[in-house]
């Protein structure tokens, strides 16, 4: 099992909305809006590397609204 965070800038008002859609998406484990210099923190899980892109390109960067993504996998060291 892959997790990871993704962290979604969004378009100015839209954080909120963004957020609600992709916490429905199958795989997205968490999804909350905050503030900063990113507007949504995502937490998603896969069964690996490959389905986690799939999940990232395909169905999460598909959602209205979104400017930009940044992956960042959880590594254990």
């Amino acid at each position: 099992m892959v997790q990871a965070y993704i962290l979604i800038q969004t378009e100015v008002g839209k954080a909120a909305d963004v957020a609600g859609q992709i916490a429905s998406i199958t795989g997205v484990t968490q999804a909350e809006d905050v503030t900063g210099p990113y507007d949504v923190i995502v937490r998603a899980e896969a069964r690996n590397v490959d389905e986690l892109g799939k999940l990232v390109v395909a169905q999460i960067q598909a959602v209205r609204g979104i400017t930009r993504t940044l992956t960042c996998p959880i590594v254990h060291i």
